[in-house]
């Protein structure tokens, strides 16, 4: 049987973030939740705890493996990177399902 979890005083600031988060990967803020929680969950048991040895707060806390598809594309373009000019009037796969998300 589903268990209600629940996480008292949220900072505004936080829940922004979450909500942000939730925005960017097309989800609701439950949903974007359950992935996170799924995520930690499915770590292996002797797995490092997360974030150990990273600063407790500010932008260099940024956890390896998060980046969203328009950080890595923004990081590969800035390293010189363009993409074909056969392939350059071609939707991005990601564009396609976006707008397939976005129309249901």
């Amino acid at each position: 049987m589903p268990v209600n979890l629940s996480i008292k005083e949220v900072p505004d600031a936080l829940a922004d973030r979450l909500r942000m988060r939730a925005e960017r990967n097309h989800r609701s803020l439950q949903g974007e939740l359950m992935a996170i929680v799924e995520c930690a969950a499915s770590e292996p048991a002797n797995a490092p705890a997360l974030g150990a040895g990273l600063p407790a707060a500010g932008p260099e806390r940024r956890l390896r493996g998060w980046k969203t598809v328009e950080d890595l594309m923004a990081e590969r373009r800035s390293a010189g990177w363009r993409p074909s000019a056969a392939v350059a009037g071609i939707p991005l796969a990601v564009d396609i399902i976006r707008a397939d998300r976005d129309s249901r």
